[in-house]
């Protein structure tokens, strides 16, 4: 009778530790992220989407494997990143930027992963999504859709007699495709000239930049470029030392060092990337029918640095922009957010 009360016990000690064991193990999810280049917009957002899944995975008991890597603006390798993601079953896929995310989703049609995207400025136009509210397939994301009038605004209102207003951009981005046509008609309806400047490499945004100074333009604005984001370090003391200022269409320009980023605040976009993340892997949310997230571009940033070096005041420049945006944020040159 003891042997059999002892085995008892014994049976019910190792199926209690097994469910405790069961309860203790962790699902876990595979991720890949694709970034289309080393820049500090895209990185904050990488950053914080992995510091929000961090959060999760210790809210929810779950674990999140991320397989992060950098395209550098070369498609051939971009195809070669989301090739091994798709042989190493991945559960879910990130595609940074416009150009990541056509891709994921062209070659992900057959296998239905579902991709998310992040700092699209126009998922629409580029065929992405059927809708904003209803994206129709296996892919979702966030937006950075820029209000081109808004930041426009800004630079009448810190010298209303600009008449000469430069364009610098990349014109293989389909980031920066409506944004630029949307400046040119509305430069063009207050009669003020405008001149388009692009590059595809650092080196021609640089010639370029030089151009822009040459030729005495009052004014640049660029939307969100990522070519010209790369490029950034490399041109701000030419355009500031020429008392250019430099309208853009992210804070990250700001941080190197143009005098004004004006847009999301991408850590933000991160963290609501995790979550959407999240969403779809943890609660079988549907990536079709999943709204594509866009944000509030009321922050206007501007580099207190530059905006020495061009000879504005900034309190001045503050109280000149505050009707016209949410908040007025100061920031100074750096190479990445701290």
């Amino acid at each position: 009778m003891k042997k059999m009360m002892a085995l008892v016990l014994t049976l019910i000690m190792v199926f209690s530790f097994g469910s405790l064991a069961s309860a203790e193990e962790k699902t876990s999810f595979k991720i890949g992220i694709c970034n289309f280049v080393d820049d500090a917009s895209l990185n904050q957002i990488i950053q914080n989407i992995r510091e929000r899944l961090g959060e999760i995975e210790k809210e929810k008991n779950v674990a999140f494997e991320i397989d992060e890597d950098n395209c550098n603006l070369d498609s051939s390798v971009m195809q070669q990143i989301i090739a091994d993601f798709i042989a190493d079953d991945k559960d879910l896929m990130v595609g940074v930027a416009t150009p990541v995310a056509m891709t994921m989703q062209g070659m992900t049609e057959d296998n239905g992963i579902p991709v998310i995207f992040a700092a699209v400025s126009d998922p629409v136009g580029a065929g992405l999504v059927e809708s904003l509210e209803a994206p129709g397939a296996n892919i979702t994301g966030t937006s950075d859709y820029l209000d081109t009038a808004a930041v426009l605004n800004l630079i009448f209102a810190a010298n209303p007699d600009a008449k000469k207003i430069a364009l610098l951009y990349n014109s293989a981005e389909d980031a920066s495709t409506a944004p630029i046509a949307a400046a040119k008609e509305i430069l063009a309806a207050k009669g003020v000239e405008v001149k388009e400047y692009t590059g595809s490499t650092v080196s021609e945004v640089m010639q370029a930049a030089e151009a822009i100074v040459s030729d005495g333009m009052d004014a640049v604005f660029t939307p969100t470029d990522n070519t010209i984001m790369s490029a950034e370090l490399s041109i701000y003391e030419t355009l500031a030392n020429a008392k250019i200022p430099h309208y853009t269409g992210a804070d990250s320009f700001a941080l190197n060092g143009a005098f004004l980023g004006y847009g999301v605040d991408y850590a933000n976009l991160g963290r609501e990337t995790a979550d959407m993340i999240a969403d779809i892997l943890l609660n079988g949310s549907n990536p079709a029918a999943t709204p594509v997230k866009t944000f509030d571009n009321g922050t206007a940033t501007v580099n207190t640095e530059t905006c020495a070096a061009i000879g504005f005041d900034f309190e001045t420049i503050r109280e000149a922009f505050a009707p016209l945006c949410t908040q007025v944020k100061e920031i100074k040159t750096a190479e990445a957010f701290e």
